[in-house]
């Protein structure tokens, strides 16, 4: 009897304790899989580009008689910071672009729209803040008024940086290639700005950001993949807008 009470005392202790640390990974990596695996997939392939990168970079070095780089030294090179900004640039411009269009326009059929462009317009509805709201909501005024429209925000303003570190890490490129090719002397960011150079690099980027959104957006409207919030059920007609 005594040693039945204490089996129950410990199994009880263990219950109050909550989830063991195993347990508690396990929970946390089925809740967040998604944005580990994304990120864990974007490190890899970032360490890839930068390892391809470092090769290719010294290639042309030692094609134009210089000493090659070390790798760690190329990871400061304009090269490498060039290669990197100028795409995240034009994601984060394909995404800001994507959620704030998405607020007026729509695509009838398809999963990436809202059925009723009227649904949810900004400043028709208030907000009702709830008892577990997010407190920008609770708190009302100006940072409501920031917090409905924080995304896009966001993803602008990480356009914008990205904006810039491309600038100038392609300003410090363009020179080092230059120099290497030419003996040019060196321009300045804001000469870099208005080249064909610069815009060529950018747009390349800008249209097939654009394009895979668009093809997604009307893709949607014909096709399924079963479970994915990205697709609407495979039953659903054509027609069908997504929610």
């Amino acid at each position: 009897m005594g040693q039945q009470t204490v089996t129950r005392g410990r199994t009880t202790a263990r219950r109050q304790a909550g989830p063991q640390p195993a347990t508690r990974a396990r929970h946390w990596l089925r809740d967040h899989g998604l944005a580990v695996t994304m990120f864990g997939a974007f490190l890899i392939f970032l360490a890839l580009q930068s390892l391809f990168g470092w090769q290719t970079h010294n290639d042309e070095l030692v094609q134009a008689g210089v000493r090659p780089e070390g790798y760690l030294d190329y990871l400061g090179t304009g090269h490498f910071a060039e290669a990197v900004f100028e795409n995240w640039e034009s994601e984060f411009l394909q995404m800001g672009a994507y959620v704030l269009l998405t607020v007026y326009l729509v695509q009838r059929g398809s999963a990436e729209s809202k059925p009723d462009p009227d649904q949810d317009r900004p400043g028709d509805n208030p907000v009702k803040a709830k008892s577990n709201s997010p407190w920008p909501v609770r708190a009302g005024g100006l940072l409501l008024a920031l917090y409905r429209n924080s995304l896009s925000i966001a993803l602008f303003l990480l356009f914008g940086a990205s904006f810039v570190l491309h600038l100038v890490s392609g300003t410090a490129e363009y020179n080092e290639q230059q120099a290497l090719e030419t003996g040019a002397p060196p321009i300045t960011a804001w000469q870099f700005l208005g080249s064909s150079e610069f815009w060529f690099q950018s747009m390349q980027n800008w249209q097939s950001e654009f394009l895979a959104v668009g093809t997604l957006i009307v893709l949607s409207v014909f096709l399924r993949q079963h479970g994915s919030p990205e697709s609407k059920p495979v039953n659903t007609p054509h027609r069908e807008t997504g929610a």
